[in-house]
């Protein structure tokens, strides 16, 4: 049986809220500093701007950049997920067999919402994984299956 925990609505809504707020604040202060004559006038000191007004008319690149980026990444991440199948558990591009995973950590996945998964790497060095539910949904379900499959 196959249990996934696909990305979570809270990290994807966060993504999304932050591409939002910062094209909102390119267009506000591309507005404020190219249009807004009373702006303008009232950041204006001996026929040069000043600080706030530089800000406003420097920065709006920036902010669409930094959405431009934060809109790649949700895009590269929309699909990620904790798989917990048959041959193992497969999170964050890497496969955990059953039989290589030490301890599971959930002593705080009721209060916090994470759990650490403690597992030898194919070249024997102890390794931890945490997997938390702000990253993805589902996860009291991968847990019960990881913990079956363990013990």
């Amino acid at each position: 049986m196959t249990i996934e925990a696909p990305m979570s609505r809270y990290k994807k809504q966060n993504l999304l809220i932050a591409v939002t707020v910062m094209v909102g604040l390119a267009v506000w202060f591309y507005y404020d500093g190219h249009y807004q004559t009373s702006f303008i006038e009232k950041h204006t000191v001996d026929g040069k701007p000043d600080s706030t007004l530089l800000f406003n008319q420097k920065s709006p690149p920036f902010f669409i950049l930094g959405a431009v980026v934060v809109s790649i990444y949700f895009f590269a991440v929309r699909g990620k997920k904790v798989v917990a199948d048959e041959a193992g558990l497969k999170a964050c591009g890497k496969t955990i067999d059953y039989g290589s995973i030490e301890k599971i950590n959930k002593t705080h996945f009721d209060s916090k919402g994470f759990f650490v998964v403690t597992y030898k790497d194919p070249q024997g060095k102890s390794c931890e994984l945490k997997i938390s539910d702000r990253t993805y949904d589902n996860l009291p379900a991968v847990l019960d299956h990881l913990v079956a499959k363990i013990s």
